[in-house]
C-alpha cells in the first residue's frame, strides 16, 4: 500500500512538472515555510501564473509589504523603475498584483526576460519584495545598409537617442515606423525596414529596401504610340519608386490633352525580389475636332468663329489647328480707330518634343484685316509666319527660355481720307506727315525671351508669380530696323478660402531705331487701362503701368455644389494706372491725356482651356481726355489682362 502511495505521488508530480512545460509560464513557488523562493520572469512575455508546490499550501494570513528593493539596473534610472510600480509599503502582499508590475516593467523593453522578484519575510512579518532585472545590452553603433536616396545622416538622426542606452524593441518599432514615415514624406512611399539585427557588442545592423522600379509598363493606348507615352515619363527602371515624380508624370501626361484619365498601378515584381512593377493605364480622348464659336470683345466686337484642329496629331501627340474668325470690328472704340471688320485666319503646328524633352516648337502661319489701334482711321493687313523655340531648364523647373523668329509684311491703307485731312488741318499739322504714319514694310523679326512662372494654375492661378521679359528686334528690308524691350510680372496672394489679390506690374520701351507708329505701344481698353477705349490713354515709343485685382465669388452662388458653372464665376474689384511716353502725332489730334488712373468692377468666368472671359466696367479718376468719358466705359475681353 505504502508502494501504490509512493506512485501516486509521483504521479501527481509528473503532470505537474508537465504542465509548467506546456504553458511554459514564469512561476511563483510558495513554500510551506513561507516566502524565501521567488517568481522568475525569464523567457516569456506573458502574465505570469503561480504554481503550488508538491504538497498543498498552507493557508496564510494576510502579510503586507515593508518595503521594495529594485537591483540590477545600469545604465537606467531606478527612480524610472519605482515609477512603473504601483504597489508601495504597508500595500498587502499580493502575487497577482506583482505579477502584473512585472509585467510593466518588462513592456518598457530595456530589460531582458530574466527578471526576478524575491519575497522576503522580515521578522515583524512583513514582506520585503526584491525585483532583481537584467538590463538588454546597450547599443553602441548603428550600421545602415540599403539606403540610396536618403543620406544615412538623416536616418541616424531618429536612431542616435537610442546610442548608449540598453536595447529597447519598443522603442525601436516606433523608430522603425518613423523612418518609413519618413520616406513616405518624400515620396518614396514604397521603402520598409526589411531587417533589424544586432551583434554581440551592440552594434544594430538596419536593412533597408527602397522599393525599385523593376519595369515601366503601358497599357490602353489605341492611336498613341508607346514611345510618346514613354518620353512623358521621367521615372525610370532602376529608380527608386518616388509617388512625387509619378504624379508629375501622369500630369505632364494629362496636361497634353490626349487623354481623357491616366493612372498607375503598383505590383511586387515577379522577376525580382524587392522590386516593383509599374503599370501607367491611359484612356484617350476624342482629340479631332470641329468647334464652332462666337463672342463679344472689345477690339474685335461682335464675332464668330469656325475651327478644326487635332490635339494628337497621327498619335504623336503633336497639335494642329485651322482657325477662321470673323468680327464686326472695334466695339467702344476710341473714335481714332476706323471702323472695319476684323477678318483672321490662322494655321498652326505644335510640337511638345522637339529635340528633346525640354523643348517644345510652336510654328504658326496667320493673317489679320482689321481696324488699326495705333495708326488713326487707317486698316492694318498682316501676314506672315511666326516660330517659337521654348526650353525649360532642367535645374529650374520654373524657368522656360523662349526664342522667336518671324516674317511678317505689315500693309497700312488710308482708312478715311476726308476725316484725317479735316484732323490734320484743324491742328495744323502738314499733311504731308500722313505718309509717316502709314509707313509698314516686311519685317524679320528674332526675339529671345525669359519666362518665370510658379503660379499653381494656368488658367485660374491663386497662388504665385509669373513674370517675363523679352527683347525683340525688328529688321526692315526698306532700312527701317528697330528694337524695343518689355518686361512683365505678375503675383497672385490668396485671400481667405476662394478669393484672389493679384498685383501686376509691366513696361515697356524702344531702345535703338525708330519705331514705326504701327508698333507703337497703346494704353487704354481691356487688357491695359479698363474704363477707356482701344487706346483712349495714348500710343507711344514707351510705357509703364500697374495693375491691382481682387476677384472673389459671389456672394451664396458658390455655396451651390450642384452648379460646377458658379465655381469658375467670380467678381473682381480692380484699379489700373499707366502712362505712355513719347506721344505720337495720333495722341495731339485726339487730346489723349497720356497718363491714366481708372477703377472698376468686373465679372470673370473662367474657361478651360482658354482662360478668363471679362466684362468689365471702369471709370476714369483722372483726366480722360476728348474722346473719354468721365463716367467710363465697358469693356469684353478674353484671357488674362497681360496676355
Amino acid at each position: 500500500m505504502r508502494i501504490v502511495n509512493i506512485y501516486i505521488k509521483f504521479g501527481i508530480l509528473c503532470i505537474l512538472f508537465g504542465l509548467i512545460l506546456i504553458t511554459n509560464q514564469p512561476v511563483l513557488a510558495i513554500e510551506d515555510d513561507g516566502y524565501d523562493s521567488y517568481f522568475d520572469y525569464s523567457n516569456t512575455q506573458n502574465t505570469p501564473q503561480t504554481q503550488t508546490n508538491k504538497t498543498p499550501a498552507k493557508v496564510q494570513e494576510t502579510k503586507f509589504i515593508r518595503n521594495i528593493e529594485v537591483v540590477g539596473t545600469n545604465t537606467i534610472s531606478t527612480d524610472y523603475v519605482y515609477s512603473l510600480i504601483d504597489l508601495k509599503a504597508g500595500d498587502e502582499y499580493n502575487v497577482k498584483a506583482i505579477q502584473q508590475n512585472l509585467k510593466n516593467i518588462y513592456s518598457t523593453g530595456y530589460f531582458t526576460d530574466r527578471m526576478k522578484a524575491i519575497p522576503i519575510e522580515n521578522s515583524d512579518n512583513t514582506i520585503t519584495v526584491k525585483i532583481v532585472l537584467e538590463e538588454n545590452i546597450p547599443v553602441t553603433d548603428f550600421l545602415i545598409d540599403g539606403n540610396s536616396v536618403i543620406p544615412t545622416e538623416e536616418i541616424l538622426q531618429f536612431l542616435l537617442p537610442l546610442k548608449g542606452q540598453p536595447q529597447n524593441y519598443t522603442q525601436l518599432n516606433e523608430i522603425i515606423e518613423k523612418i518609413q514615415n519618413y520616406y513616405a514624406e518624400k515620396g518614396y512611399i514604397l521603402a520598409r525596414i526589411s531587417s533589424l539585427t544586432d551583434d554581440p557588442d551592440g552594434t544594430l545592423n538596419i536593412e533597408i529596401s527602397e522599393g525599385i522600379i523593376n519595369k515601366i509598363l503601358i497599357s490602353g493606348n489605341r492611336k498613341t504610340k508607346d514611345y510618346i507615352i514613354e518620353r512623358n515619363i521621367l521615372s525610370e527602371p532602376g529608380m527608386v519608386y518616388n509617388e512625387n515624380q509619378i504624379k508629375a508624370d501622369l500630369i505632364r501626361l494629362y496636361s497634353t490633352q490626349a487623354f481623357k484619365d491616366v493612372n498607375r498601378e503598383i505590383e511586387p515584381s515577379k522577376d525580382s525580389d524587392d522590386k516593383y512593377d509599374v503599370t501607367i493605364t491611359v484612356e484617350e480622348q476624342r482629340t479631332a475636332q470641329i468647334s464652332v464659336g462666337g463672342g463679344l470683345d472689345s477690339a474685335t466686337g461682335i464675332f464668330g468663329s469656325v475651327g478644326i484642329s487635332d490635339n494628337n496629331f497621327r498619335g504623336l501627340n503633336q497639335r494642329v489647328g485651322l482657325n477662321f474668325m470673323l468680327g464686326s470690328g472695334v466695339i467702344l472704340n476710341d473714335s481714332s480707330i476706323e471702323n472695319h471688320m476684323n477678318i483672321q485666319a490662322e494655321l498652326s503646328f505644335f510640337e511638345p518634343y522637339f529635340l528633346n524633352s525640354d523643348n517644345s516648337l510652336m510654328s504658326k502661319l496667320f493673317f489679320r484685316d482689321f481696324g488699326s489701334y495705333q495708326v488713326p482711321l487707317a486698316i492694318e493687313q498682316r501676314f506672315g509666319v511666326q516660330s517659337t523655340l521654348a526650353h525649360v531648364w532642367k535645374r529650374n523647373k520654373y524657368l522656360t527660355t523662349t526664342f522667336t523668329a518671324g516674317l511678317e509684311q505689315v500693309n497700312v491703307k488710308e482708312g478715311n481720307i476726308n476725316k484725317i485731312s479735316s484732323l490734320y488741318r484743324t491742328h495744323n499739322i502738314p499733311i504731308s506727315k500722313r505718309a509717316k504714319q502709314l509707313e509698314g514694310g516686311l519685317f524679320l523679326t528674332l526675339a529671345p525671351g525669359l519666362t518665370f512662372d510658379t503660379r499653381d494654375n494656368s488658367i485660374n492661378p491663386r497662388n504665385g508669380m509669373l513674370a517675363n521679359i523679352k527683347f525683340e528686334e525688328n529688321f526692315g528690308f526698306n532700312g527701317n530696323t528697330h528694337g524695343k524691350l518689355t518686361g512683365m510680372v505678375k503675383q497672385y496672394v490668396p485671400v481667405a478660402n476662394k478669393s484672389v489679390f493679384s498685383l501686376t506690374a509691366k513696361a515697356g520701351g524702344n531702345i535703338h531705331g525708330d519705331m514705326p507708329e504701327v508698333m507703337a505701344y497703346r494704353l487704354g481698353g481691356p487688357y491695359t487701362i479698363r474704363g477707356y477705349k482701344m487706346s483712349g490713354v495714348g500710343t507711344g515709343n514707351a510705357f509703364v503701368m500697374g495693375s491691382a485685382e481682387l476677384n472673389t465669388p459671389f456672394l451664396f452662388l458658390d455655396r451651390i455644389k450642384k452648379v460646377p458653372f458658379f465655381d469658375n464665376l467670380k467678381l473682381s474689384f480692380f484699379v489700373d494706372a499707366g502712362k505712355i511716353f513719347n506721344p505720337t502725332v495720333t495722341d495731339l489730334i485726339y487730346d489723349r491725356p497720356m497718363e491714366a488712373i481708372s477703377a472698376g468692377v468686373g465679372v470673370k468666368v473662367y474657361i478651360p482651356g482658354i482662360g478668363p472671359l471679362s466684362v468689365d466696367y471702369g471709370i476714369p479718376l483722372t483726366r480722360c481726355g476728348a474722346s473719354g468719358n468721365k463716367n467710363g466705359y465697358f469693356t469684353f475681353g478674353v484671357g488674362d489682362m497681360m496676355y
